[in-house]
């Protein structure tokens, strides 16, 4: 029996020792599985002018024009958002459009972090708003959560919300459902904490084949807003291919 026991304890050890070892190796590498950065489609470079003087280079995709209104972007987290600003051009031929690259994508430098980016998604929401009176931000999936926490304190025109989610700790969970996120995770994005300080009017576009961020998150970060503040659309499509629908980009100024 006490063989039986000491070897039942050195396998539990040897099981405990291994858990521990995965749970070490996915905080070490939580990074690279949620940013993924892009390379700036060829051309690219031709239509960004870096965010600030000082610092790291950071890139913004821009078409700048004399309007009062202006689109700030922040994409998703696998986005080169400079192959959007076309269609945005044709869609919102009057307004001044402002994509931003995050710290590691399409030639920006650095490395992407919640913090960074927050950082710099304020300063180009600044940058826009010092030259348009008028500045709409919108979110696309990762991008969702800095646009929450970018209008919970700044005061912002319009929010528009593509494939959001509550938190990113509760993505993770759902992913990973055998470790504990909740413990292990840097960047958390909760958009939840953020969403009842909004008070511009918002719109949540959701992906009804959405298999990256789950029906439940997105509903759970709507009811998070005031009553009164958010409205919420389902566009068919899956959570890439939702941007394809021809009701998509006219639901950024509706």
């Amino acid at each position: 029996m006490r063989r039986r026991a000491k070897a039942a304890l050195g396998v539990a050890g040897a099981a405990a020792l291994v858990y521990l070892g995965l749970c070490v190796g996915l905080y070490a590498r939580q990074r690279k599985l949620l940013y993924r950065p892009q390379p700036m489609v060829a051309g690219g470079e031709a239509f960004t002018l870096p965010l600030r003087k000082e610092g790291p280079r950071v890139l913004v995709s821009v078409r700048e024009t004399q309007g009062a209104t202006a689109i700030v972007y922040y994409g998703g987290n696998a986005e080169d958002v400079s192959q959007n600003l076309p269609r945005f051009e044709q869609a919102f031929p009057t307004h001044a459009l402002y994509l931003l690259h995050y710290r590691g994508y399409g030639g920006s430098e650095g490395e992407p972090s919640e913090a960074n980016l927050l950082q710099d998604a304020l300063a180009l929401f600044d940058h826009a708003r010092r030259r348009h009176p008028r500045v709409i931000v919108v979110g696309r999936s990762l991008g969702s959560g800095l646009a929450v926490h970018v209008a919970s304190l700044r005061r912002v025109a319009r929010l528009v919300l593509v494939t959001p989610y509550d938190s990113m700790v509760g993505i993770a969970s759902g992913q990973y459902p055998y470790f504990p996120v909740s413990l292990i995770l840097q960047d958390r994005y909760e958009s939840w904490r953020y969403a009842p300080r909004v008070r511009a009017p918002t719109r949540v576009i959701v992906a009804a084949a959405d298999e990256v961020i789950p029906r439940a998150s997105s509903e759970a970060l709507f009811r998070r807003f005031a009553p009164g503040v958010a409205r919420m659309d389902v566009l068919p499509g899956t959570h890439s291919g939702v941007i394809e629908d021809p009701r998509y980009l006219p639901l950024f100024t509706a």
